[in-house]
């Protein structure tokens, strides 16, 4: 017997390797073993039992030793734990933290401190945040240790028992002389090994039905459907559709609700269905469309400073004969074009987003999945919990002619209440309506006898007694095994034979309901005036047919809304299901969703990857999946250019929330998927996730900002830098004003996180587009090289600042941290700024701070110490003027740029 407090550590590593890529590897072995198990599924006992090397009198010792050297121990995947310092050490090897990581020492070697701190500090955090989500993913697949027990009993031939192994007091009576039941340690279960299950069992590995009674079991960690489903000893047709739909298979993870059976094991740790899961779950995630963003634009900058810092070097070595100078004038233009904010920013961008989305009741695991969610086009929901309700609730009551009828509620609440069974969810939702409670049971208080459910007959019945001491015989089963035991039906009041033509109205009727989605179940009745003590199944005979009663985990009423919602927002809706097809078209057009085509998991096994590509863009329907279907499609849609998030809350729905761009569950979800996910919603709504949307894109459009603010101005300095070094017979600007002059420029776009986002940038999907980024920096960023010429004509020809190095330098360190500080305005909304669209206060108070800080340093106490010197009068002036013919002309460019590429 298995023991559910049980955590079986060994069965998943604390840690795991960062290398291990999953996706497409992982999702062929689950095939793999999916393609085994069908074999296995559909052969005879006797070929079974020659596949796997067994026998229905189990293995001896000597061959589960065998078997366990061939196929290892039956653990989901090996203990490995990984160095914590090369996970760091993995997240440092970034291009752009490598880049911050270079130039922070550079700074602290030019004595910077200030720059060597900021960049220092913001590298730091992003490594730890980095890191910190690595250790936390590991924990996933050690979850999958608590649906596995420690000890199973299994069927062996006669050997000396070991150390691990407890002798039963019960043998296995058929083969007594030659077989015994042991209880052995999970982990030394292996292939062939015979398995003797009963109620409360958790499944130890894949097994194959041999022989059973009243099997029930469930198996919503796999499919996340949660009516129990039947399985029997029989062998599977080989056209079978999907595997996780056969009757004779057992899944490891899944538990059995009632009977017994004796299975046979057919697979074991990382080739069961559980493993496959757990493979995807431990591995490295998949860089999302954040992470690939980043990684673009980092290069993008890094090819830039390739070129851009030896050409500085160069031009002011061979110049000005100051190869030193030259290094580290060169050094400091590196860290002008560097981004060194960004990760700040970033970090800001989402913590703030973070905050924001708790107070919508949803919380945030992973902050980049902030603006991932903003980005996703493609939502993959689960129906269960997320269109539905994830209750089975009685929806109709009918007589034959589809009429509601309360005499068949008041018959069948009658049956499940006096029931001493397994009360299953259909029962639980016929007592759930209080309108009859006391009635029918005042009218009937006495139980009589009952007759319980089995599978072979699929119905059950109970005898109560009335007032005039005669008995009322009520059995309630599936439609079709009800209809045999039924010679009569009640139709308006009357009770007629059971003819041809009614059984034919009949069975339309109940297929009617059936390609509506619902789940029928018949209710028949009995009088039985003379009374008698006990009642058999062949009691069940001469019945009269009452009615039927049809079921369904209805829909959400907020569903129809959101997903309206989400179109509107520019994000397509897939339905990803475990359940049928029927049910499934139901509630999708329920719920508003015009479906364009449906698959089923059987249609995606027999796809190749190019065929599936293509799939998934002309379906938004999938039903019948298994857990690698799922994953399947999620990484189908990544590979098509879709930024895709996956909402699930089940076992089965890990692989696919760990592929998705971003993985979404519920606080009432599973361990696995809780951990697995990087989001997590407080309610389960899909309405909940309009609010997580749109903050996304806010964040994703104020950290694009960023980006274009300052890699368009330094891209453009750079222009600046290249040409005065070349014209004028000094350094243009000493290594410590670029630096200070950089910083102060990050510093005035710190407050970007806070700033208002037009509403026309959130209306539609925003991706990562590093070709609009590069378009951008070679447009806009020219503009401001233009006003800093004119300010070298004015430093020279007016003021004689040819000969007068700190006061050329401290002209152009001016009117560039201005003109910069100004850009953000231009730069953050396409629109005209101040009129069309204003800044929050925090970036107008910010920025306007810098601008009078610039004015104030070159009077202030530190001008020494930066090398600048006191300004004319007359140049305040003129720089006013320039500045108000910098932003015409900057926001000329950018409209220009706006028309020509529809984009900013």
């Amino acid at each position: 017997m298995f023991k559910y407090d049980y955590f079986f550590h060994t069965l998943v590593p604390a840690f795991l390797p960062k290398n291990f890529k999953a996706s497409k590897q992982n999702i062929a072995s689950t095939q793999s073993s999916t393609h085994k198990l069908k074999e296995l599924a559909t052969c005879s006992k006797e070929e079974l039992f020659k596949k796997l090397g067994s026998s229905e009198k189990g293995l001896s010792k000597h061959e589960a030793h065998k078997h366990l050297l061939k196929f290892g121990a039956n653990i989901i995947s090996e203990n490995k734990k990984a160095n914590p310092l090369l996970v760091i050490f993995e997240n440092i090897k970034n291009p752009l933290t490598l880049m911050l990581i270079v130039l922070a020492t550079v700074s602290l070697y030019m004595d910077d401190v200030r720059t060597a701190v900021v960049v220092g500090g913001m590298t730091l955090l992003s490594v730890a945040l980095s890191s910190m989500q690595e250790f936390r993913s590991s924990k996933a697949a050690e979850k999958l240790s608590s649906m596995v027990s420690s000890t199973a009993t299994v069927l062996r031939q006669n050997d000396e028992p070991s150390s691990d192994e407890i002798t039963t007091q019960s043998n296995y009576k058929i083969h007594e002389s030659h077989s015994q039941t042991i209880e052995i340690a999970i982990k030394k279960i292996v292939p062939g090994d015979i398995v003797h299950l009963s109620a409360g069992d958790i499944i130890p590995a894949d097994l194959r039905i041999i022989s059973s009674k009243d099997l029930f079991l469930n198996q919503a960690s796999l499919t996340g459907e949660a009516m129990p489903v039947e399985k029997v000893a029989i062998n599977e047709p080989h056209e079978i559709e999907s595997m996780i739909s056969a009757h004779n298979i057992c899944f490891m993870g899944s538990s059995i609700e009632s009977g017994t059976a004796i299975g046979v094991v057919c697979t074991t740790g990382k080739e069961t269905y559980l493993g496959s899961i757990a493979k995807v779950i431990e591995s490295a995630a998949e860089p999302t469309s954040f992470d690939i963003g980043i990684k673009k634009f980092t290069w993008l900058m890094l090819r830039f400073m390739f070129v851009m810092v030896p050409v500085v070097m160069l031009v002011n070595g061979f110049l000005k004969h100051d190869w030193m100078g030259a290094f580290l004038f060169g050094l400091s233009v590196a860290v002008g074009l560097a981004p060194e904010m960004l990760p700040m920013i970033v970090t800001v961008n989402l913590s703030k987003g973070a905050f924001a989305l708790s107070k919508q009741k949803v919380i945030v695991k992973k902050l980049s999945a902030i603006q991932n969610f903003g980005a996703m086009d493609v939502l993959c929901t689960d129906k269960t919990g997320t269109l539905t309700q994830d209750k089975i609730i009685l929806e109709q009551h009918v007589n034959v002619n589809g009429e509601k009828c309360n005499h068949v509620l008041e018959l069948a609440y009658l049956n499940s209440f006096h029931q001493t069974g397994l009360k299953n969810l259909l029962d639980v939702a016929v007592l759930e309506h209080s309108e009859i409670e006391g009635l029918a049971v005042n009218e009937f208080p006495n139980k009589v006898d009952e007759i319980p459910f089995d599978f072979n007959r699929k119905r059950m019945s109970v005898v109560v007694g009335k007032t005039d001491n005669s008995h009322l015989l009520i059995t309630k089963g599936a439609v079709e095994e009800m209809v045999k035991v039924c010679t009569h039906v009640e139709k308006n009041g009357e009770i007629l034979p059971l003819d041809t033509t009614m059984y034919s109205d009949i069975f339309n009727l109940v297929n009617e309901y059936n390609n509506d989605g619902f789940r029928v179940i018949a209710v028949a009745y009995k009088n039985i005036p003379n009374s008698q003590q006990a009642y058999a199944i062949q009691d069940e005979s001469q019945m009269i047919l009452a009615g039927f009663m049809s079921f369904l985990d209805p829909p959400k009423e907020s569903a129809k809304k959101a997903i309206k919602m989400l179109n509107e927002y520019g994000v397509s809706v897939k339905v990803l299901t475990g359940d049928n097809e029927r049910v499934t078209t139901k509630i999708c057009k329920d719920v508003g969703l015009d479906i364009t085509a449906i698959y089923q998991g059987a249609d995606i096994d027999a796809m190749n990857e190019e065929e599936l590509k293509l799939a998934v863009e002309k379906a938004n329907v999938f039903a019948k999946l298994s857990p690698d279907n799922k994953a399947r499609i999620v990484s189908a849609l990544r590979q098509n250019g879709h930024t895709v998030g996956f909402m699930g809350d089940g076992i089965n729905d890990a692989p696919a929330l760990k592929l998705a761009d971003v993985g979404i569950s519920v606080d009432t979800a599973v361990d696995i998927a809780k951990e697995t996910a990087d989001i997590i919603l407080l309610e389960r709504s899909l309405l909940v996730l309009e609010q997580g949307v749109l903050l996304g894109r806010k964040v994703f459009a104020n950290i694009i900002k960023y980006i274009k603010m300052g890699s368009s101005s330094n891209y453009g300095n750079m222009f600046s830098v290249v040409g005065a070094s070349a014209l004028l017979p000094f350094i243009p600007m000493h290594p410590i004003q670029i630096v200070t002059n950089n910083f102060l420029y990050d510093l005035s776009q710190s407050t970007t996180p806070t700033d208002h986002v037009d509403d026309e940038l959130i209306k539609r999907p925003k991706k990562w587009d590093i070709a609009d980024i590069k378009n951008f920096m070679l447009i806009v960023g020219p503009t401001s090289s233009v006003f800093d010429y004119i300010t070298f004509g004015v430093m020279i020809y007016i003021f004689d600042a040819w000969h007068n190095e700190a006061l050329f330098q401290t002209g152009w360190f001016v009117e560039s941290l201005i003109s910069q500080t100004l850009i953000v305005h231009i730069i953050r909304t396409d629109k005209i700024p101040f009129f069309q669209s204003t800044a929050s206060l925090p970036v107008i108070l910010m920025t306007a701070s810098i601008m009078c800080l610039g004015i104030w340093l070159p009077f202030s106490p530190f001008a020494a110490s930066l090398g600048l010197v006191a300004l004319p009068t007359e140049y305040w002036s003129i720089l006013g003027v320039m500045m108000i013919g910098y932003i015409f002309l900057t926001q000329s460019v950018k409209m220009y740029y706006i028309k020509k590429f529809a984009r900013i």
